[in-house]
C-alpha cells in the first residue's frame, strides 16, 4: 500500500499569467503558497486483476480505458499500473464544483507520485509537475496554467516564473523565521458558499489575452514586486499588491467576480484588510483576506455569512507518508 499527501495551494498573486498563450510570448510570473490542507492518495494491491476507484463514486472496471475518473485513468497509462489495483482519493476540502485551492492539480501530482511508487520508481517534484501539467493540459485539453501542479509538487512559498518559451522556474523564497511567521498570522480564508467551474472562466481569459495584455503585465509584474518585499520582510507590501492585482484580474472575464464577491471585498477592505481577492480562477470558492492581527476581528465580523477556514503554510510538496510494497513488478 501507497499513501500520498499533497498539499492545496492558495495564488497571493499573478494568476492568469501561467497560461500558456500568455507566457510564452510574455513570460509569467506567481507568488504561491503551500497550504496545510492537502489531497490523500491510496494505492493498494488487488488480488484479483480488476481496478477499483474510490472518490465521490465508486468504479469497478477490468480495463484502464472504461475508468470515467479521466485523471486516474490518465495516471495509471501513464505510469504503467494498468490492473489489479485499488485507488482511493480524499480530501480535506471539498472539491466538487471547483475550490480555488488548486485540488484537481492535486489529485493529479498526488496519484502520479503513488502509483509512480508502486512501480518503485522515485520521481523529482519537477517530473511529478511536469507529468501533471502534461496530463491535464496536453492530453485532456484542459484551459489551465501552470502554477498549481508546480505548488502541489514543491510545495513551500515559491516565486514560479514561466517562459518565455515553456520553461517553468520554481524557487523558494528563504524567509527568515520571523516573516514567514508574519505572512502566515497575516492570511485568512473564507468560504463564499459559491462553487464554480474554473475551465469557462479560465477559456475566457485565453480568448482575451490580446485585449487584456496591459492588466495580465500588470498582474506579472505586481508578482515580482510582491516577491522582492517579502524577501524584505515587507508583509504588508504582499497586501497592497494583492489589492491592486484582484482589480487588474477582475477585467480577464467576466465571470471571474460578481456583486457577491466584490461586497465581501469591500467589506474585508473597510474593516482594515490590506488586500482581497478570490484564489484561483474566479467565481466563486474561497476569499482570500491579507490583514494585520490587530484588524482580523473587524475583518471577521465584517464577513460574519462566510465560514473561516484556518490555514497554516505548508513547507514540503507531495509526500509519500506510507510505503508497504511487495516485489510485484520482478
Amino acid at each position: 500500500m501507497i499513501i500520498t499527501q499533497t498539499p492545496l495551494r492558495i495564488g497571493l498573486l499573478g494568476g492568469g499569467t501561467d497560461l500558456p498563450d500568455y507566457y510564452r510570448t510574455h513570460g509569467g510570473r506567481v507568488l504561491n503558497c503551500a497550504i496545510d490542507k492537502y489531497i490523500y492518495v491510496i494505492v493498494k494491491q488487488r488480488f484479483d486483476d480488476e481496478i477499483y476507484v474510490n472518490y465521490s463514486k465508486k468504479e469497478i472496471v477490468s480495463r484502464v480505458e472504461d475508468l470515467e475518473h479521466e485523471l486516474v485513468r490518465e495516471a495509471m497509462w501513464m505510469t504503467g499500473v494498468t490492473s489489479g489495483v485499488e485507488i482511493t482519493t480524499l480530501a480535506d476540502i471539498p472539491s466538487a464544483g471547483g475550490s480555488g485551492l488548486g485540488s484537481s492539480s492535486a489529485v493529479t501530482v498526488g496519484l502520479l507520485h503513488a502509483l509512480f511508487a508502486y512501480r518503485g520508481r522515485q520521481v523529482t517534484a519537477e517530473e511529478l509537475a511536469d507529468r501533471a501539467c502534461t496530463i491535464e493540459i496536453d492530453r485532456r485539453g484542459k484551459p489551465i496554467g501552470k502554477q498549481d501542479q508546480y505548488i502541489a509538487a514543491y510545495g513551500g512559498i515559491r516565486d514560479i516564473r514561466f517562459g518565455p518559451g515553456d520553461q517553468v522556474v520554481a524557487e523558494e523564497l528563504e524567509l527568515a523565521p520571523a516573516d514567514r511567521r508574519d505572512l502566515q498570522r497575516h492570511i485568512m480564508l473564507f468560504y463564499t458558499g459559491v462553487t464554480r467551474s474554473a475551465n469557462s472562466i479560465l477559456a475566457e481569459q485565453t480568448a482575451n489575452i490580446g485585449t487584456t495584455r496591459d492588466q495580465l503585465d500588470t498582474l506579472r509584474d505586481l508578482a515580482g514586486l510582491a516577491v522582492e518585499r517579502l524577501r524584505c520582510g515587507d508583509v504588508d507590501a504582499v497586501g497592497e499588491a494583492m489589492r491592486k492585482g484582484w482589480e487588474a484580474k477582475r477585467q480577464l472575464a467576466a465571470g471571474i467576480s460578481n456583486a457577491h464577491v466584490d461586497s465581501a471585498v469591500e467589506r474585508a477592505l473597510a474593516a482594515g484588510a490590506t488586500g482581497a481577492k478570490l484564489t484561483g480562477a474566479g467565481g466563486g470558492g474561497f476569499l482570500l483576506v491579507m490583514c494585520p492581527i490587530e484588524r482580523q476581528r473587524a475583518v471577521r465580523l465584517s464577513l460574519a455569512d462566510m465560514r473561516e477556514l484556518p490555514v497554516k503554510l505548508d513547507r514540503l510538496g507531495s509526500r509519500i507518508v506510507l510505503n508497504v510494497t511487495r516485489d510485484i513488478w520482478g
